[in-house]
């Protein structure tokens, strides 16, 4: 009797923190700073379109700022917080978020947000905004509606990255494990994963695949041939840390469905990007936002707008930084 009775309490508790941890989510609003700060959707796409004439990258390295920043304690904006001398590294200093780039843009947006709504807008909506805005800066309109709202955290651990960021070595049970940790299935687990059409990578993030893949020397038998030969030349053996290669190869600037193309040819740059591949579920999905003319964009829309909502602080909860770096005294 006691033991299911303690069940029962566990099983309520647990219904208890999803139904919470939704109804954050649902407290997000489209128009949250139509009163206390109208000028902020504006103020950010501004500075953003300014940025993008002379940064070709930043819709890329906004976006990978944001995933990194939800897939650890939520869409907070921990990943923005500077490390502070108690010994403890905070989540930019991890080795996932360390070739992160684009904090220098936030900084620039919430310094001239703050000069007419002090104590407003939070560091985490102003990178959801941000990401948007410079991932739509091509197409002279935006690409999804950012709901708002979220609050900014006051912890960031660099050891709390790891189980939470996707890896790039992952294989395909360990991806969709870690999106349904975040309450994302494998549909956005493979919509989103098509961000990787825009930006690079360095060659420690695949170069297993091209040397030694099973230990025999040989190169990974699901990458093109003729692909990894280029690989190689881009990234020998060992390769320079500061050498960069495109994810999606010809098409690493523009925003589209052309990452599914390079996928089913077997160009996938790494390994859990061959891994979509290895489901017949998740290769179905590819399939079709391959083939599907308008498909893709909506569906990204979709399940970007269910990735900035995981496990928001609303209301009361965390702060509005002043600086988006440190936490407020």
């Amino acid at each position: 009797m006691r033991v299911g009775y303690t069940i029962f309490i566990l099983f309520v508790s647990l219904s208890l923190l999803g139904f919470l941890n939704g109804c954050n989510a649902h407290r997000l609003r489209y128009n949250f700073y139509k009163v206390t700060c109208p000028q902020a959707n504006q103020i950010v796409k501004r500075i953003i379109t300014n940025e993008t004439r002379t940064n070709l990258a930043l819709g890329a390295q906004l976006i990978r700022m944001q995933f990194h920043d939800c897939f650890v304690r939520g869409c907070d904006g921990s990943v923005l917080l500077d490390t502070v001398n108690n010994g403890s590294k905070a989540e930019k200093d991890a080795i996932p978020n360390r070739s992160l780039k684009g904090f220098d843009v936030i900084d620039d947006i919430k310094n001239a947000i703050e000069k007419v709504c002090p104590n407003v807008v939070s560091c985490a909506d102003i990178l959801a905004l941000a990401a948007r805005d410079a991932v739509s800066a091509p197409f002279k309109r935006r690409l999804w509606n950012v709901a708002l709202g979220r609050r900014d955290g006051r912890i960031s651990l660099a050891s709390e990255t790891n189980g939470n960021i996707p890896s790039p070595f992952a294989d395909f049970t360990s991806l969709l494990q870690t999106f349904n940790n975040k309450t994302l299935d494998v549909n956005d687990l493979v919509v989103l994963s098509g961000a990787h059409t825009i930006g690079v990578a360095h060659c420690g993030t695949f170069s297993r695949r091209l040397y030694n893949f099973t230990g025999k020397g040989d190169a990974d038998p699901t990458l093109d041939p003729t692909y990894a030969d280029f690989l190689r030349k881009q990234c020998p053996n060992p390769a320079n840390p500061k050498t960069i290669v495109e994810m999606d190869p010809g098409s690493s600037r523009s925003f589209d469905k052309h990452y599914y193309h390079i996928l089913r040819q077997n160009k996938g740059l790494f390994i859990s990007d061959a891994a979509l591949l290895t489901n017949k579920e998740s290769e179905s999905i590819v399939i079709r936002l391959q083939r599907s003319r308008g498909l893709f964009f909506a569906a990204f829309a979709r399940s970007m707008r269910k990735m900035a909502a995981i496990d928001v602080l609303t209301g009361k909860d965390g702060e509005i930084r002043r600086n988006c770096r440190v936490v407020n005294p």
